[in-house]
């Protein structure tokens, strides 16, 4: 303060000269205090967070400093704010003048108020205890977006109100319009509907791996108001629309407890029963013997079974669970088991078989 009033004092040996309809002291003296503020905004910002860092009783440090973070910007506009007001309530002007100023000086705390309550809400919402959990970290983040979208619409009407705009009959002109683009844009009203099911009822989350039939398999990365970004094995990226999560089954791999191996081993018809009994033994004592990679209980039984009398071959049906959902380790699991199973049928002197078909030709 005391470099303005300096500034000031030099500035009361300027002659009152009229200058583009203001007078050139008085318009000076407006400009010098309009630049003292944004000059110093960022000291005044730091000594009005102090003050209200003072005052907070977050019990969590990351949150009280993500609050303090996040008016940083909005408290910087409102101390510029300040300044425009300050400026304008000492310049001399027409009344036109006067009303045009005062109507920025509203606008301009009406834009901090709404900004500074916008800004505020994402560090504010972890502070309700167990909110994502009952929630889902997506659907909190979509409602904060929602409610940003609504105090943006708020603050631009206040602002519009302001200037003597009404607001009510634009909204009800947008209502006419709103009317005429919903019956163009079913499918987008569609898709929000059912991106709001899968959040609510917790069918996957941001980095599950999921599964839709003939449709997609892949990581989810994001789950946005009209489509989920999912990230396929092979690296690509896609954007399914929402409304396939809600009308066809998912299937979410993730949440697997343990991933199953389902085999159809055929062998040839050659093969005698003792040496069918004998493979089906070995291999379900491999198994039971790799309690590292496969679990064997009621729940995730071994099932080593002759399966069925094929056309080309007498079947045996393997079926076992892994240990791990992890799709990598369950790849090698499967690896090691199949060379098992080569062996297997190796050393009982037995083969696979093969689709084939014999041919009788009449003389």
């Amino acid at each position: 303060m005391e470099i303005l009033n300096f500034i000031l004092e030099k500035l009361t040996f300027i002659p009152n000269v009229p200058f583009l309809g203001f007078i050139l002291k008085n318009l000076l003296i407006c400009l010098a205090v309009l630049i003292f503020f944004i000059v110093s905004r960022n000291l005044i910002k730091k000594l009005i967070i102090k003050k209200i860092s003072l005052i907070l009783s977050f019990s969590e440090a990351k949150i009280k400093e993500a609050f303090l973070t996040s008016i940083e910007k909005p408290i910087e506009f409102f101390v510029v704010s300040i300044g425009v007001f300050s400026a304008s309530s000492l310049l001399i002007a027409s009344q036109k003048v006067s009303v045009f100023l005062q109507n920025i000086n509203l606008s301009l705390f009406t834009i901090s108020i709404f900004w500074l309550i916008s800004k505020t809400i994402e560090p504010l919402s972890r502070k309700i205890k167990n909110l994502k959990t009952i929630l889902t970290k997506d659907l909190v983040d979509w409602i904060i977006s929602a409610v940003k979208i609504i105090i943006f619409i708020l603050g631009f009407s206040a602002v519009l109100e302001v200037w003597g705009i009404k607001v009510g009959p634009i909204i009800a002109g947008l209502g006419l319009f709103g009317v005429a683009v919903a019956l163009g844009a079913q499918d987008l009203f569609k898709n929000l509907i059912s991106g709001i099911l899968v959040l609510v009822e917790k069918r996957f989350k941001k980095g599950d791996v999921v599964m839709v039939h003939s449709i997609i398999e892949g990581t989810v990365e994001k789950i946005g108001f009209r489509s989920t970004a999912i990230r396929k094995f092979d690296k690509s990226l896609c954007f399914i629309p929402n409304f396939q999560f809600a009308e066809n089954a998912v299937v979410n791999i993730t949440e697997i407890s343990n991933r199953r191996i389902n085999w159809i081993i055929g062998v040839e018809y050659k093969t005698t029963i003792l040496q069918l009994k004998n493979i089906c033994y070995d291999i379900e004592s491999s198994i039971r013997k790799n309690k590292k990679e496969f679990i064997v209980s009621e729940s995730t039984p071994v099932i080593v079974k002759i399966n069925e009398f094929a056309p080309s071959s007498i079947d045996i049906l393997v079926r076992c669970f892994t240990k791990t959902n992890d799709y990598n380790k369950f790849i090698k699991a499967k690896d090691g088991l199949a060379v098992e199973i080569k062996k297997i049928i190796e050393r009982r002197r037995c083969s696979f078989a093969f689709p084939s078909q014999s041919l009788y030709i009449e003389k």
